[in-house]
């Protein structure tokens, strides 16, 4: 059965940011009942239908506070992400690619894992996980700011678990969605200028629109779509250089 957002208490990550706004406005204007938007330093909406809640989701103490506090959530928009440019997977210091990786992969597993038997629980429910097309590709370092490797990796890890919970939560009737984009003009993005870039509020219509048809993975600009059906084709189709390196 297809989750629906009419009704639904959704929770959504990182609910600050560009893609996060716009996931927590379009909820409503979906007919979501209540939205509990989350961060580690809450803002205020001005809208007694949103519940502001503090959430670190590196934080394991944070994480567990927040389900309590929000045991009523029937979907989760796992939102809440990290990117630091430069980003150069060999020469960076191996503590900020970890730091990349709590957030990005440990932490958005842990909000999955704190939630899943609530929204259970509640219904069935919905995960709504948010990846990248990076999770499929990595940007060549040389032309995008310094490169994606750690974030890419983070992504990837993280998108390999979500095909592990979705086969896992499928038996108590949870639905989990996958969306893939590229760049969209939010805050994550300002250093990146020789790039087009979509609009969050397009993204993230695409999404609700794939997830209340149930679909599990989305590809929702160009980008996306593009590499997710060059991924059958040989490696030097995505990654040129590979191929001017081995006539040199």
């Amino acid at each position: 059965m297809s989750p629906s957002i009419a009704n639904a208490t959704v929770l959504v990550t990182g609910a600050n940011g560009g893609l996060g706004a716009q996931f927590v406005h379009q909820a409503l204007e979906l007919g979501a009942r209540k939205v509990y938007a989350t961060a580690r330093r809450p803002r205020d909406w001005n809208d007694p239908r949103i519940v502001a809640l503090p959430l670190d989701v590196t934080d394991d103490t944070s994480v567990a506070a927040t389900a309590t506090a929000a045991a009523d959530t029937t979907i989760v928009v796992n939102n809440a992400g990290v990117s630091t440019l430069p980003d150069r997977i060999l020469t960076d210091d191996m503590t900020e690619i970890r730091k990349t990786f709590e957030t990005n992969f440990f932490g958005a597993l842990a909000v999955a894992r704190a939630f899943a038997p609530i929204v259970g629980a509640n219904g069935g429910g919905a995960f709504l996980h948010v990846h990248s097309v990076l999770s499929w590709i990595v940007a060549d370092p040389a032309g995008q700011a310094g490169g994606h490797g750690g974030y890419s990796a983070s992504k990837s890890a993280m998108w390999s678990a979500t095909n592990s919970l979705r086969l896992a939560l499928a038996d108590q009737g949870t639905h989990v969605l996958g969306l893939h984009f590229g760049y969209t003009a939010t805050p994550m993005t300002e250093t990146i200028v020789d790039d087009d870039k979509e609009d969050p509020a397009d993204i993230v219509r695409i999404a609700y629109a794939a997830l209340v048809a149930g679909e599990y993975e989305v590809s929702a600009d160009h980008r996306a779509q593009y590499v997710k059906q060059a991924l059958s084709s040989p490696i030097e189709d995505l990654y040129p250089q590979l191929a001017r390196a081995r006539t040199n």
